[in-house]
């Protein structure tokens, strides 16, 4: 799908991060916003910043269907279509081994970062489909290519939100050749995360922690800023790929773990 001038697009998670890196870069490119988050302040600083944009802010708890399609409702009626789903809102999970992990960072990890992709699709997709074409991007993170040890709720939901969009495309395409969706699977980005999630009651961050959330356990290489992984993962979905991974160090993360795979399967 090339991205272009009039078109809109929905994010979640649109207030920081990635997700206000996507929609500073489609922005650029004239394409009107729809973007949420759950954070009503965040909502107001972020569309006062993008003021030169075409935007409608709209507050959703993407683990909520029903907010979710109240989203979709608030798109139609501002713009009358819809051509890119972002399904972008994330937290992250305390750091332990994962019998040490409670039922309800489980609960949260599900309801956010799987049911929330699953709540995207299932309000946008009849819309797309009834247009013939669109394209949905969901947020994994490299912690979906190989394993993250002592963060086992967010790499097992990063886990499945690569296989639910690998699926989503080939069922899209089903539906009509011009539909298609891309997993952004990012290395270290520099965002608010952390403090995003402290402030959700998601995770406790250490007295005098900075705000951006620049470690994750395990994760090695540089820092991205959200701009540029939002540049990327706008060429992967205008080159029609499903995955797409920027960062140092993260294809061959992947490519470890898919080579243990085929030794392991093949013996």
């Amino acid at each position: 799908m090339l991205i272009r001038e009039g078109q809109v697009a929905v994010i979640t998670g649109g207030a920081s991060g990635i997700g206000y890196g996507l929609a500073e870069a489609l922005a650029a490119r004239g394409v009107r916003l729809v973007i949420s988050d759950i954070r009503e302040d965040g909502l107001i600083a972020a569309a006062a910043a993008l003021h030169d944009a075409e935007i409608t802010a709209v507050v959703a708890d993407v683990s909520d269907e029903t907010s979710v399609r109240a989203l979709a409702e608030r798109a139609m009626d501002a713009y009358g279509r819809v051509d890119l789903v972002c399904n972008n809102a994330g937290v992250v999970c305390p750091a332990a081994p994962l019998w040490e992990q409670d039922a309800a960072t489980w609960q949260r990890m599900i309801g956010i970062k799987i049911l929330g992709v699953v709540h995207g699709v299932k309000a946008f997709a009849p819309l797309l489909i009834d247009q013939g074409a669109g394209h949905f991007l969901n947020t994994a993170s490299s912690g979906g290519l190989a394993p993250l040890p002592g963060r086992t709720p967010y790499t097992g939901t990063m886990h499945a939100v690569v296989g639910l969009t690998e699926t989503l495309d080939l069922e899209l395409k089903q539906a009509a050749p011009a539909l298609g969706a891309t997993v952004l699977c990012p290395g270290l980005v520099d965002t608010p995360l952390g403090q995003n999630s402290a402030a959700l009651g998601a995770i406790e961050l250490p007295v005098g922690a900075p705000p951006s959330m620049r470690t994750l356990a395990g994760a090695r290489g540089g820092i991205l800023s959200p701009r540029e992984v939002a540049e990327s993962a706008i060429a992967a979905i205008e080159a029609g790929r499903v995955h797409v991974a920027p960062g140092d160090g993260v294809a061959t993360r992947a490519r470890a773990r898919v080579d243990t795979l085929l030794a392991d399967i093949t013996g």
